[in-house]
């Protein structure tokens, strides 16, 4: 194999990473910041992939103020819940409850 087609293929593989490995449903307020979790080695060892869906509450001004997981693999939700947190959305009147859907692919 070439070394282009070497290259090539990591690219697909890291713009796919990137754009496969979070989606976000949210139901209400848009997403100004949003963090890629970064799949766990133990996970990647075993070739763990999934959605993990979590939950957030958002304060007024767009900080998450909590972040709880809702269903998914137990190696991938410490990683969503993390990335979850640190999420940042337009400002806000109230409190709303919003849902992320990370996706974990198997590469």
């Amino acid at each position: 194999m070439s070394l282009n087609k070497i290259i090539i293929r990591i690219g697909l593989v890291f713009c796919i990473s990137l754009l496969c490995s979070t989606s976000l449903f949210a139901q209400g307020r848009a997403v100004k910041q949003q963090v890629t979790p970064s799949k766990p080695d133990i996970a990647k060892k075993m070739h763990v992939s999934g959605d993990v869906k979590v939950e957030v509450i958002v304060a007024p001004n767009g900080t998450v103020k909590s972040a709880k997981p809702l269903g998914g693999h137990p190696l991938l939700v410490d990683a969503a819940v993390d990335a979850a947190k640190r999420f940042k959305f337009d400002t806000g009147t109230d409190e709303t409850k919003e849902t992320i859907v990370f996706h974990f692919p198997d590469l």
